[in-house]
């Protein structure tokens, strides 16, 4: 029988000899990746855990984490869970009130914080605070505060609490309980508390070591906020599911050398990530001329022509295979551990569309990325484009032992995507009208509208919500337009603007690397791309070409704008895994939106 949480499976790793030797994650420290074992890991975990109880953490209390990631930020969530707690991860780039918001609705009494600058944010909110007793220091941080405590005197507080008690709470853990609460990231209000059971996520965990075939000698790099359920997937529950290592990524400035170091053979990335990569490999392959050239396009026609027979399920021919090679040797091996990517097994995208231009793209690399679908409330995954079972511009068909369908109705647009299963969540914390409308008949309502095509895949269409209805009646999901936006490649962000208006328009903004280089090509300079006529003059070709083009009558972008910086996590326009807020944006240029219906 499966364990049934993920605190068990820890003990496992970190007591049996097949496992407890073997690293469980790396950081790094005075230029060296420094490994820490399972049974460490397990140790420090059950110490966290003990001095939990000691601080009065209840068989349900509740802990908050503000934090990038490292292994503290594992540590007391796992140590929360283990004893039957509930951790509740903060996202780093929150305000001080909406940190305020998370730590009182979860009823936390103890947060934990990375540094001076998350505890500025607690400490400033202190007054509105009433429930929280302890702030917890992570190492390298040394603050005196009554309240604050560092991370090795909170260690050494569990020397007080016997083991016994740590292993009798994990033993009367009903895995039907909460054991997590994931903060929806406030695309339409205040953020929810999603709560997740011990089964929902040992049941996923499980889950994605099958679909993907992840085994002990596979390895991934933690960077994504672990406040998103997909990275705790890839840092937390599926690792050590597998008994696999992670590498904390030093910082995200850092990041693209860290790949280059540690050549994971995971690697999961919102599609923000992959248009970056894609952006400097173009950009690369784009100097090649000549004999050079015509070798790159051969290699990336025969990456595309092998991998769709593969993504397909179907056999590669033998004269194809020995292109493969050559290919491989004179391009693939040189290309892919440049981006931190020579070792990459699984590549993964989620938690927003990404164009299947891009997916085509890699795949001509030998690198296919596989889009999956899902969200916080089904533990990440409801579809994915599985290894063998691959089409790009769809979601993928339906996860192995979950049932997907799409309610009953008659929209033409698409019909709203439906989950049931054991990764479906317990309902929102605190909120029984949200989860009334959100669960009903053990059917988890997505908002997503989408389609099934005959093969079984799935194709999102857009969002319920974000449903831009036209003045003339017209309902049109701004999703894909806004995908088609950003494949042009100086474009970096598009919002399609058009509720209850004439015709649709666009809010644009540039790629820097794409705009330097127009900029020096056309002696113009970058900051006023914003307002240049030939700038304008030419994007609006490409957007007549490349966008309308594809799209019917109603969905062409009449008018467009861009702005002069990108839109902002700081500013509200984005949420922490960069999907676009669209009532801020359209407050925050709500004067630019208008200017385009003068």
């Amino acid at each position: 029988m499966a364990i049934q949480t993920i605190p068990a499976k820890l003990k496992r790793n970190g007591s049996d000899p097949a496992y407890k030797n073997k690293p469980a994650y790396y950081v790094k420290e005075n230029g060296q990746w420094t490994a820490t074992s399972f049974a460490d890991y397990y140790k420090e975990t059950l110490q966290a855990a003990r001095a939990l109880i000691q601080l009065g953490i209840a068989n349900d209390g509740k802990i908050c984490i503000l934090a990038f990631n490292r292994p503290e930020w594992v540590v007391a969530d796992l140590a929360a869970m283990m004893i039957g707690g509930v951790p509740a991860g903060i996202y780093q780039t929150c305000s001080p009130e909406e940190v305020q918001y998370i730590i009182h609705h979860s009823e936390s009494k103890v947060v934990f914080v990375e540094n001076k600058e998350q505890w500025d944010k607690v400490k400033q909110e202190e007054k509105n605070l009433p429930l929280l007793e302890k702030i917890v220091v992570m190492r390298g941080t040394t603050i005196e505060d009554e309240k604050t405590i560092g991370w090795d005197d909170f260690l050494a507080l569990g020397e007080q609490v016997p083991e016994q008690q740590v292993f009798d709470r994990m033993d009367s853990i009903d895995s039907n309980a909460p054991a997590t609460f994931i903060y929806t990231s406030g695309t339409t209000g205040p953020p929810k508390a999603v709560m997740l059971s011990h089964d929902n996520l040992a049941f996923t965990a499980d889950l994605a070591m099958q679909m993907v075939d992840m085994n002990n000698d596979d390895c991934s790099v933690s960077y994504l906020p672990l406040s998103h359920i997909a990275e705790q997937m890839f840092s937390i529950h599926g690792p050590i599911t597998a008994g696999s290592p992670i590498y904390f990524a030093e910082s995200m400035e850092k990041l693209p050398d860290n790949l280059k170091e540690v050549q994971p053979t995971i690697i999961f990335g919102v599609p923000r990530i992959w248009e970056k990569f894609h952006a400097g490999v173009t950009a690369k392959l784009a100097e090649a001329t000549g004999a050079k050239k015509k070798l790159v396009e051969w290699a990336l026609q025969v990456g595309e022509d092998r991998n769709a027979l593969i993504n397909g399920g179907k056999s590669v021919p033998l004269s194809l295979r020995i292109q493969f090679r050559i290919a491989n040797k004179l391009i693939y091996s040189k290309v892919k551990p440049a981006l931190g990517l020579g070792r990459a097994r699984i590549c993964i995208s989620g938690a927003a569309p990404i164009a299947s231009e891009i997916l085509q793209f890699f795949s001509g690399l030998d690198l296919v990325i596989h889009e999956v679908y899902g969200q916080s409330e089904d533990c990440g995954p409801t579809t994915f484009n599985l290894p063998g079972k691959t089409k790009f511009g769809s979601v993928g068909p339906a996860v192995p032992g979950v049932q997907v369908a799409l309610a009953e109705g008659s929209d033409e647009d698409g019909k709203e995507i439906i989950v049931k299963g054991r990764n479906v969540f317990l309902g929102y914390y605190k909120d029984e009208d949200a989860t009334n409308a959100t669960l009903i008949d053990g059917w988890l309502y997505s908002g997503d509208l989408g389609k099934k095509d005959e093969e079984g895949f799935f194709h999102i269409v857009g969002r319920k919500k974000e449903i831009i209805i036209t003045a003339g009646g017209k309902n049109i999901a701004p999703k894909n337009i806004e995908a088609a936006l950003k494949n042009i490649p100086v474009i970096s962000q598009a919002v399609v603007i058009g509720d209850r208006r004439k015709f649709l328009s666009a809010l644009l903004t540039v790629d820097e690397a794409e705009a330097q280089k127009w900029a020096s090509e056309n002696n113009a300079s970058v900051d006023s791309l914003s307002t240049n006529d030939d700038f304008y003059a030419q994007l609006n070709e490409k957007i007549q070409s490349e966008v309308n083009s594809r799209f019917a009558k109603v969905e062409h972008i009449r008018k467009f704008k861009v702005l002069p910086r990108e839109l902002s996590i700081d500013e509200g326009e984005l949420t922490p895994t960069l999907k676009i807020k669209r009532r801020v944006i359209n407050t925050n240029w709500a004067d630019v939106i208008e200017s385009m219906y003068e």
